[in-house]
């Protein structure tokens, strides 16, 4: 199942750099020649697309090495960082993108550009080729990355759909453009760059949530809750903190049991515990449990009440006594 995970990652991410390498060519020599700023931005686009894409590329075999004794979880956080390098080439580009499309904008109203005449009809001819290309690469890669649940692929699936959007905006500008609105055509390329950076930060956002993250989501911690207060010899459910590593999640558990257990008593109910969280939960590889006596008259927590003292446990760390 990693393996095809893996390969079907793998397979994104290639679509995507040979794609936007035939697409960066194409896009930035006709808009040069077509005298478009809004296609001259969106080849930029594709351009940095290359870059981050064989960053992508890397970053995804190095995460597919094995555990070993430093890394003891495997290297799957990677493809998180990963994620992180693609949000951040996204918005680098955006701010190129946007500070090219405005010296444009200023120039056309200055008058310094006032012989510009639209872009050639073959910039539009492009930029409609590439909207019902990206339509394509958004709805297989999204696919994909709900397949492999993968931080990197979903990111790629984000960007797909932004160059959609994009290209839409572009292929506007352009065509109006054509018909006596010259200033509409860097406009155009100045929506693009807002759409980018948009992506960037959604792509940076969810990235820097799966790295640092460390109180499960309200739907996993219901799941932890239901599964675990039916089981005999737990009382009550007092902590749940959820780490991911690439697809996995490692799970620290703190039970309440009888105090009159014996110390054997009580580690069996936690091997039960870790047996039957990764049996059940999908993607959980490791559960670490710590267990002692259960207040009498302490009641078992709601849902917000639980997932609040895991986040007081992470920001204030008991004193050892």
């Amino acid at each position: 199942m990693t393996h095809q995970r893996d390969q079907k990652s793998l397979l994104a991410v290639n679509i995507g750099l040979w794609t936007n390498v035939f697409l960066s060519a194409l896009k930035t020599g006709v808009g040069i020649i077509g005298n478009s700023p809004a296609l001259l931005a969106e080849g930029i686009n594709s351009t940095s697309d290359v870059a981050y894409y064989v960053v992508a590329s890397v970053f995804l075999r190095l995460a597919n090495k094995p555990a070993d004794d430093e890394h003891p979880y495997g290297h799957r956080q990677l493809e998180s960082i990963a994620s992180v390098v693609v949000g951040s080439f996204v918005v680098a580009t955006a701010v190129a993108v946007f500070w090219d499309a405005v010296n444009k904008i200023w120039a056309l109203a200055s008058g310094h550009a006032s012989d510009y005449s639209g872009a050639s009809p073959i910039a539009l001819w492009v930029a409609l080729f590439t909207v019902v290309l990206k339509i394509f690469l958004t709805n297989y890669i999204t696919r994909l990355g709900r397949e492999t649940k993968n931080p990197v692929v979903q990111a790629m699936a984000y960007d797909h759909r932004n160059d959609l959007f994009s290209a839409s905006a572009a292929s506007l500008g352009i065509f109006l453009g054509q018909r006596g609105l010259p200033w509409v055509d860097p406009l155009a390329g100045a929506l693009v760059a807002l759409l980018i950076l948009r992506t960037g930060i959604y792509i940076l956002r969810e990235s820097s949530v799966e790295l640092m993250d460390a109180v499960p989501s309200r739907e996993l911690a219901g799941q932890i809750r239901t599964i675990l207060l039916d089981m005999p010899g737990i009382k009550q459910l007092e902590e749940v903190q959820a780490h991911r590593f690439g697809p996995h999640i490692v799970l620290n558990l703190t039970i309440g049991v009888d105090g009159g257990m014996t110390v054997r008593e009580g580690d069996e109910i936690a091997s039960k515990v870790e047996s039957l969280l990764c049996d059940v939960v999908p993607n959980v590889r490791r559960v670490h449990v710590h267990y002692h006596p259960a207040r009498k008259a302490h009641r078992n927590m709601s849902i917000e009440e639980l997932l609040a003292e895991s986040r007081r446990r992470v920001s204030e760390p008991e004193e050892p006594v």
